[in-house]
């Protein structure tokens, strides 16, 4: 629907943004939730995140949040970046839905991830984080699902930022777990519970934010307003060969290895909604 129905979204196509926003929404109605819109405006036009809220039991006030973003670059029409982001939050939205965690977790979907909004203030996820900052909210985790659907097993596929090139392996056919070093704790604990729920290859780093790439998604506006959180990425920049192009279509997407994803990234919700476990 995203990319092949609606396609460029974002400022510039801003009726099809709208539309994505709305089916994300009505998505989201029919999982059982009642979405909330978070409105802010630019150029005079009004873009929201989408929010759907399963409250939490004995720890409500303790939050995780779940999101990816569903606008797209100009000229894309964003299969890998982003709806595959957005199609495992609104199928981990549906696993999720009536059973409720001891912490409150929250289905976002965040406009204004790509340039020219990316790391400014007018970026969703900024607007959003910043939102909880400024009410004191308390933030156990985020989790930003990046470009999740392109593998290969060829010899060569996968590229890495300086110096990480030597650490891992140079085929691309795992998910990759990206963390800054304050968010590490989080980490660690997405990592071994994905690891017990499914054997798909998984890569994980905690490294500085500086590297290239590292801070490429929503997960940074949550570091900038001092919370825990992490990337779930297939790493496109460094292994699609369409990416930000017209070329981004459906039929690139690896769906069966996406669905084996979203299985372990239901343990890591499971996981990081329990305090303490």
């Amino acid at each position: 629907m995203l990319a092949g129905a609606i396609g460029e979204r974002n400022l510039w196509s801003y009726g099809a943004l709208e539309q994505a926003a709305q089916y994300i929404s009505t998505r989201l109605t029919a999982a059982g939730y009642t979405p909330r819109r978070q409105t802010f405006e630019l150029a005079k036009l009004p873009l929201s995140n989408v929010e759907a809220v399963l409250q939490g039991t004995t720890h409500g006030a303790e939050i995780v949040v779940v999101g990816a973003h569903y606008d797209t670059v100009v000229g894309c029409p964003g299969a890998n970046d982003n709806a595959t982001g957005v199609a495992a939050v609104l199928e981990l939205a549906q696993r999720f839905s009536g059973r409720r965690q001891p912490r409150t977790i929250r289905f976002v979907a965040f406009v204004n991830e790509e340039p020219p909004f990316f790391q400014t203030e007018h970026m969703g996820s900024a607007v959003y984080a910043n939102a909880l900052r400024s009410g004191d909210e308390r933030v156990a985790g985020m989790l930003s699902l990046e470009t999740m659907g392109y593998y290969s097993e060829e010899r060569g596929s996968q590229r890495y930022p300086a110096p990480m090139a030597t650490i891992y392996p140079d085929v691309g056919n795992f998910i990759g777990f990206v963390a800054d070093v304050a968010s590490a704790r989080l980490l660690w604990r997405a990592r071994r519970a994905f690891k017990r729920r499914t054997s798909f290859p998984l890569q994980s780093a905690t490294v500085p934010a500086a590297i290239p790439g590292v801070g490429w998604s929503d997960h940074w506006a949550f570091w900038q307003a001092g919370y825990p959180a992490m990337m779930v990425t297939d790493t496109a920049p460094y292994r699609y060969p369409w990416y930000h192009t017209a070329d981004d279509t459906p039929e690139k997407v690896d769906c069966d290895r996406l669905a084996h994803v979203v299985d372990g990234l239901e343990a890591v919700i499971e996981a990081i909604a329990v305090p303490n476990r």
